[in-house]
């Protein structure tokens, strides 16, 4: 049995370092964020500053849930019903794109890659103009829709690569048992896909959430403000406020940072889902 060359074992161990130096630089932004949100705000200006809160307080989370408790919640209702949107439109979209022979196929295949590079300010101007039209400014509805132009094309063609591989004869017993077109969809291919469906949900969530473009452009009403809005907003009026300020953007973070840590075994599989076949 040959043993490791010392050589092999140091550079192991310097990439591993170096690792843990990178993430470390990653995460300390996190890391202050959090620190920053359980100290008092005059502690937060002291030279030099203070690593760890000696005397934590929750004042700033209570601060923050008085004054964005509403606002997550608004996000929370959007985010939900953008998901709800982007797989209704996706999923069957990705089906016929992958197994369908449309005639037009790779050209709306373009289109909704094109979509996707638009710019968001000219999504949003756009929007801006027809919305006020029709009556969906200041509206959550209209606001789930807006962010739908983000993630329906990204759901279609993630959701695309992974049915291109569910077999025909799968598809074609179903069809032998008396199963019709959207029964088959539902009760066979969703299920079969099921990775791929949470991978495209959980980044139509995140999208939504972390939106901030379309939300100031489309809404002006304190009432139905999302989250990324309310944080802007409340910056502007309480900038000396730190100990606040971090706590709503702790209380911002979670939702995102749960739902990424029940979802990475699917979100690892459903990204390289398709990845192997054309």
């Amino acid at each position: 049995m040959s043993t490791p060359h010392p050589r092999a074992g140091a550079r192991r161990w310097a990439l591993t370092g170096l690792a843990l130096l990178i993430v470390g630089v990653l995460l300390f932004p996190l890391y202050w964020m959090f620190n920053a949100s359980l100290q008092p705000s005059h502690e937060l200006l002291s030279i030099p500053p203070r690593w760890f809160p000696t005397d934590p307080t929750l004042d700033g989370y209570r601060a923050a849930f008085d004054s964005q408790g509403r606002h997550l919640v608004i996000s929370l209702f959007v985010a939900c019903g953008n998901v709800v949107i982007t797989l209704a439109l996706a999923a069957p979209l990705a089906w016929a794109l992958a197994k369908f022979r449309l005639r037009f196929a790779a050209l709306l295949l373009f289109v909704l890659l094109i979509v996707q590079m638009l710019p968001g300010i000219v999504k949003a101007n756009s929007l801006f103009q027809l919305y006020s039209e029709i009556g969906l400014l200041n509206n959550t509805i209209g606001l789930m829709l807006a962010q739908s132009t983000l993630s329906v094309p990204f759901a279609a063609v993630l959701l695309r690569a992974q049915l291109r591989e569910i077999p025909a004869e799968v598809v074609e017993a179903a069809a032998l048992d008396g199963a019709g077109a959207w029964r088959t969809f539902l009760r066979i291919v969703v299920p079969m896909s099921r990775n791929s469906v949470i991978t495209a949900g959980l980044f139509a969530f995140l999208f939504s959430w972390a939106d901030f473009l379309f939300a100031v452009t489309l809404t002006s009403r304190d009432a139905i403000t999302p989250v990324t809005v309310g944080i802007y907003r409340f910056v502007g009026a309480n900038a000396t406020d730190w100990n606040a300020l971090m706590a709503s953007a702790v209380l911002a973070s979670v939702p995102a940072a749960v739902l990424l840590v029940v979802a990475q075994r699917y979100i690892s599989v459903g990204l390289t889902g398709g990845s192997v076949k054309d």
